[in-house]
């Protein structure tokens, strides 16, 4: 079935202001917050790429980066940072961000480019398993607090922890994952059956809200190869019902993180298991051999 969107680049002043526009009724956030189309307009006429998906002359969803630089031993290195993606509400869920991603893959390897950096929240299910899964993506590095107190409705009242994530364009990995015959997903039951251990199984409550356990913790100096550590199915939906379990989470699972990215494991794939209620788990190796 072919999609009802079509993807374009966008370089008019005009369209940019409906970028503007978007990014408010994605996210509700103060004018403040959003990042506007003037400093969108020199971002891209400077090397930076701004996507736009539309459906009969509307826009329904976007995807803005720009050139950025890390440091190597041989010295720095030109990368893009992917700073924001939105989709209309009514869109979420039938593909738009997989599709707005994989066209800002083709452009940025037309650059010469070999890595796109981005940022979301680990607690988020649904980018997990579009970014780590569907894309990709992997992630060896945590953000403490990385944008400091955010005031829009997603992210109101807890620290802005994030995942920083790198996506190499030319891997057989992404090419792999992103071709139209894409490898079939891995399960839970799959992982486990390899020998991987989950580290932090949460214990349900009676009206199905999980809970870390507490003094559950990483086996130092095991080096198990494959792990994996739980986060909640829905966690915008237990935000809304306990704001208080929510932040437990946080610290819960930034403990766990940052330990296991400073003993080498890196994040490779995101599993949701369809039990009652639903459980999500991350999926970290040790190495990097699966690059």
């Amino acid at each position: 079935m072919k999609n009802p969107w079509t993807i374009k680049i966008i370089e008019d002043i005009g369209e940019m202001h409906q970028v503007e526009q978007l990014q408010r009724l994605v996210w509700q956030e103060k004018d403040a917050d959003l990042i506007p189309a003037h400093l969108i307009n020199s971002a891209v006429h400077n090397g930076g790429l701004l996507l736009g998906a539309y459906v009969d002359q509307t826009l329904v969803g976007f995807v803005f980066g720009f050139p950025g630089l890390y440091i190597t031993p041989d010295g720095p290195r030109l990368k893009h940072y992917s700073s924001i993606m939105g989709v209309l509400p009514e869109l979420s869920g039938q593909g738009l961000g997989f599709t707005l991603k994989r066209a800002q893959w083709q452009m940025v390897r037309h650059q010469g480019i070999d890595r796109i950096t981005w940022t979301y929240d680990p607690l988020l299910g649904r980018n997990a398993w579009l970014n780590i899964t569907r894309l990709g993506a992997v992630c060896n590095t945590y953000r403490q607090n990385f944008y400091g107190q955010m005031d829009d409705d997603l992210n109101r009242g807890l620290p802005s922890d994030r995942f920083d994530v790198d996506w190499w364009v030319n891997s057989h990995r992404v090419n792999r994952r992103l071709s139209r015959r894409r490898r079939n997903h891995l399960g839970l039951f799959h992982f486990l059956s390899g020998g991987a251990s989950i580290l932090n199984p949460a214990r349900v409550d009676p009206s199905g809200l999980p809970h870390p356990v507490q003094g559950a913790e990483y086996p130092l100096g095991k080096e198990l190869p494959i792990v994996l550590v739980e986060i909640p199915a829905d966690f915008l939906a237990m935000k809304a019902a306990n704001l208080d379990l929510a932040l437990e989470w946080r610290m819960h699972t930034r403990t766990f993180f940052v330990e296991l990215f400073d003993v080498g494991y890196l994040v490779t794939d995101f599993v949701r298991a369809e039990e009652n209620p639903p459980r999500s788990y991350y999926v970290l190796v040790h190495g990097e051999s699966t690059l």
